[in-house]
């Protein structure tokens, strides 16, 4: 591939798969990277993760939406590990790369003879990215690692929900962790322009969701008061949540005490009622708060009060279905709806990359994008490659 991007000078093998190391490495092939994907002969767990299928339409059930939600952008080449003739070819890869991706339980890669130690003599630029369940050591190094599990030892599903603990609707755990690893590598890279030498970056489900509790994590480390479920709710502002009108919910966050007073006119509350005059009064009477919002909300539909509330300044929005947001205007106008050609599914529809670069805004700085692979679809060409470096190095 002859791309261009800010990562366009790298090559990324990527030996990950679920969801939490495709993420970082498909964040790497957004920004321009070559992501050499490598799989067994099975294929990435997700492949096989669905319904919905990427070619159901025509009657293709060989890969899964949610395959194809992780891994735009990269190349696939079918290996065996265990194989001594494919381990040669994973070492060759790793001679030539920049990055290295991986994402099995701790010690595996170390069973299949690619200890760091050994990367390391093999490249001494390599940057080894490896993403765990609960950490690379510690009494519980040896865990598995499923976003479910990890939303709820990593107390996510505490603070989430209305009467009882709720996971998040994305694999919020495994998409954490990839983004932290994509993020560490940048930054190793970076380091290595420096040194000349790479270093390995590490991190987890665990870590990842512990590192985003933010204030509900401070509560309990620096308040003493373990945070519970707050459903649509803020558990620290008010008012700051959803709120049921005469028709559809509207979502409302007053920040401010400027906010507030210009909700409260809106609305026709008074903004000086003892109950309500701040925000500690208001979060203290957040269920009377409430229900005075929503008797004043039942008498008109929600495109009557977001019209208002937006017009007066007030934060406010719709809860919006994912059909509803990816025929929204303003998501189509950022580029985060994309359109590529896949070889056996023909035109797919994908979320694109988060990113805008003011020399190419709609490809996260890549000149273009490329659909998900499929199983092994450049396996032949790889190796060929790798034959050709072999015959201009004389080995």
């Amino acid at each position: 591939m002859t791309e261009t991007g800010p990562l366009s000078d790298l090559l990324v093998v990527d030996l990950t798969r679920a969801l939490a190391g495709p993420q970082a490495s498909m964040m790497l092939g957004d920004l321009g990277a070559r992501v050499i994907k490598v799989e067994s002969a099975t294929g990435d767990d997700t492949r096989a993760w669905g319904p919905p299928w990427a070619g159901e339409a025509d009657g293709h059930h060989e890969d899964s939406t949610y395959f194809m939600s992780a891994n735009r952008n990269k190349e696939s080449i079918v290996l065996d590990l265990k194989d001594p003739a494919d381990s040669d070819v994973l070492a060759a890869l790793v001679r030539r790369a920049d990055v290295l991706l991986e994402n099995f339980r701790t010690g595996t890669l170390d069973r299949l003879g690619f200890t760091v130690e050994r990367l390391h003599e093999l490249n001494p630029r390599l940057v080894v990215g490896s993403i765990t369940g609960f950490g690379h050591d510690g009494p519980e190094a040896s865990r598995a690692g499923y976003d479910q599990i990890a939303q709820g030892e990593g107390g996510l599903m505490s603070v989430t929900g209305i009467e009882q603990p709720t996971k998040v609707g994305v694999p919020i755990a495994d998409l954490l962790a990839g983004m932290n690893l994509a993020y560490g590598v940048v930054a190793a890279l970076h380091e290595r322009a420096r040194t000349g030498v790479g270093r390995v970056v590490r991190t987890s489900l665990l870590a990842g969701v512990v590192g985003v509790h933010a204030f509900q994590g401070t509560a309990w480390l620096q308040g003493g008061r373990v945070p519970g479920v707050s459903g649509a709710h803020h558990p620290a502002i008010a008012p700051y949540g959803m709120f049921a009108t005469g028709s559809a919910p509207v979502q409302v966050a007053v920040g401010s005490e400027g906010l507030w007073r210009k909700f409260a006119a809106a609305v026709g509350l008074d903004p000086d009622e003892p109950r309500f005059a701040t925000n500690r009064d208001r979060v203290a009477h957040r269920d009377d708060l409430i229900a005075a919002i929503e008797s004043h909300f039942a008498t008109e539909p929600a495109e009557h009060w977001l019209e208002l509330l937006l017009a007066a300044g007030v934060p406010a929005g719709k809860v919006r279905s994912m059909d509803d947001v990816y025929a929204w205007d303003q998501v189509q106008s950022q580029g985060l709806l994309l359109e590529v050609e896949h070889p056996a599914y023909g035109a797919l529809r994908l979320s694109g990359s988060p990113l805008r670069f003011d020399d190419n805004p709609f490809s996260g700085g890549r000149a273009s994008q490329v659909a998900p692979p499929t199983l092994g679809q450049h396996s032949d060409a790889i190796r060929e490659e790798i034959r050709g470096w072999s015959a201009s190095e004389g080995t």
